[in-house]
């Protein structure tokens, strides 16, 4: 299993078929899909055939990908980059609910805008949010992305869209976000 990135406490790696119970034990929480526009898989081999087609990884060089607490191995969700048909490249985040107020999702998001920026030479990422989703709007904007504008995505009405700038941060810098989680 390849490991992308390493944070103080966590750390994200591709999925795998072999991640199919994982993956369908962490959507089958209504809370956590509650701002998604997802749907809950409906068997762990539906989860397995999602995991088996998704193809991020070949095609971009980047994608989803698994975030385990380092200390235990303990799979909590998932986070990542993602290229969508327009051309954009967002950020997103998933994690189980029990993992949740931890600072995991800022600081699993801090290392994919990072990597983002400084691997992968993207110069805009995009954040999208369900305005009611008040905690991933609080991520968003620990992460010093700014709001941009409402639009309709991917089932979720009138979402938020932030973005960040690869021009408007301090890459390089080891104070690129408030905290500096990168090992």
């Amino acid at each position: 299993m390849k490991v992308i990135l390493t944070t103080n406490r966590l750390f994200l790696r591709e999925l795998t078929s072999d991640d199919a119970v994982l993956a369908f034990e962490l959507n089958k929480d209504k809370d956590v899909l509650k701002y998604t526009g997802d749907s809950p898989f409906e068997s762990i081999e539906e989860a397995r055939i999602f995991l088996n087609n998704y193809t991020d990884y070949k095609l971009n060089g980047f994608g989803r990908w698994g975030v385990f607490i380092a200390s235990s191995n303990t799979f909590i969700g998932w986070c990542g980059l993602k290229l969508h048909k327009e051309g954009h490249v967002d950020i997103g985040y998933r994690l189980a609910k029990k993992y949740w107020n931890n600072g995991y999702a800022t600081e699993a998001a801090q290392a994919c805008l990072e990597y983002g920026f400084k691997e992968l030479g993207l110069q805009e990422i995009i954040g999208r949010v369900a305005q009611e989703n008040t905690a991933s709007i609080k991520v968003l904007e620990k992460l010093k992305m700014k709001f941009v504008k409402k639009e309709n995505c991917e089932g979720i009405p009138k979402a938020l869209i932030y973005k960040l700038n690869r021009m408007d941060t301090t890459i390089g810098n080891s104070d690129f976000l408030p905290e500096n989680y990168l090992k």
